[in-house]
């Protein structure tokens, strides 16, 4: 693994002196504002260690001895899974979701701080209100009756709280679990949650969107192919695709809930599938679409809870800057110059996909950003819906 910055240790005798976190994100200026906080800088550590665990590694996957602290979310979220069997959706004709997702979701609300309580020691109490609001907005909007990337976003920073107070050890084996345990059965309660209930998108750029609901199951997926060279990015093009990485596995759940041609209704996984060399660049690439798409839109953060174990403040220090800037030097560049999307600014130009009967295929924006840390890509100015948490 590249040697990445650690994470922050936040001792738990700190965290009764922490706040409560609550919502800071308003304006565009606060997005900006937000990018140059620490705890932004604590996600994007937290989520490039994730990402450096996967490479390599082939699903089914597992360790023998996993972690406690493992196996007790694994158990929490099959409780919540369990939910599912004891609410079911309701029979009557429903245009937008199914109500009876509300129902699940008082549940969760109602036993929310007993759940977490479970899940911890007693040394980590003074934890459960400042994580609570996380785990809450982990699974969809209870009002809206949707879930989208910001509901996985928010999964993400539970999980991270959790690191950084040592709940998870940031070791190499401790990661490699979050990924291929913890997050994948998070994904796959998710799934049954949208199945069930018939969730509607939080949001979606429509066919230039690259997954209607998430988006971290291709990153750490494209991680898992990234150093090898035997399976080539164009394979996606060929289901059905084995169950062995998450952005298989997520590329066939999109084939399970759309239909008609991949390329039409999936346009930015096909471009990067006839456009993009190979899964390194696929992996550095969609971390830089992660951070301006999800992490850098307004619409999306603007729910997310901020203050106490993920800090508000104007600037990361001088320190943290260059800790930062030794990690994304070791990271493989990102994609070289590319078509960009009809609502991205920039030259246009046109690539024969390779596809007969599928030519001049537009490349997604972010593949023309040569550091995937470099926030000057210009998405779509409006999403069709605002993704409420």
């Amino acid at each position: 693994m590249p040697d990445l910055p650690p994470l922050r240790n936040v001792p738990l005798s700190e965290v009764p002196k922490l706040e409560l976190p609550t919502n800071k994100i308003h304006t565009e200026e606060d997005v900006g504002n937000w990018r140059r906080t620490q705890s932004f800088q604590d996600l994007s550590i937290f989520l490039r260690r994730l990402n450096e665990a996967a490479v390599g590694i082939s699903l089914p996957w597992s360790s023998e001895t996993p972690s406690q602290a493992i196996l007790s979310m694994i158990a929490l979220l099959d409780n919540l899974d369990s939910w599912i069997d004891e609410i079911p959706p309701l029979e009557s004709p429903q245009r937008f979701g199914n109500l009876a997702f509300r129902t699940w979701g008082k549940r969760l609300e109602e036993r929310a701080e007993s759940l977490l309580e479970r899940l911890l020691p007693s040394e980590f109490t003074p934890l459960v209100p400042r994580i609570k609001p996380y785990f809450l907005t982990s699974f969809g909007s209870f009002v809206r009756i949707d879930y989208g990337t910001g509901h996985e976003a928010s999964f993400a920073l539970f999980l991270l709280c959790l690191t950084l107070t040592r709940f998870f050890v940031p070791i190499v084996d401790e990661e490699r679990e979050l990924v291929f345990r913890v997050f994948l059965r998070y994904l796959r309660l998710c799934w049954r949650l949208q199945d069930v209930y018939r969730l509607e998108p939080a949001g979606s750029h429509g066919v230039w969107g690259l997954d209607d609901s998430h988006f971290l199951g291709y990153i750490f997926g494209s991680a898992q192919l990234r150093d090898q060279s035997d399976i080539a990015v164009t394979a996606v093009l060929y289901p059905p695709l084995p169950p062995t990485n998450l952005y298989f596995l997520s590329i066939m759940r999109i084939h399970e809930v759309k239909h008609g041609p991949f390329h039409e209704h999936s346009s930015q996984l096909h471009s990067i599938a006839v456009g993009v060399p190979n899964w390194g660049k696929v992996n550095s690439g969609l971390f830089k679409m992660y951070e301006a798409e999800v992490l850098g839109k307004r619409v999306v953060v603007q729910h997310i809870p901020i203050g106490g174990l993920l800090p508000w403040i104007d600037e990361i220090t001088s320190s943290t800057q260059k800790q930062s800037s030794t990690a994304i030097s070791r990271v493989p560049p990102s994609f070289g110059s590319a078509t960009q999307a009809p609502w991205s600014q920039g030259a246009m130009s046109r690539l024969d996909s390779g596809v007969p009967g599928i030519n001049d295929t537009t490349l997604p924006p972010w593949l023309s950003v040569p550091n995937p840390y470099n926030f000057n890509y210009q998405g779509p100015k409006q999403r069709s819906r605002e993704c409420v948490l």
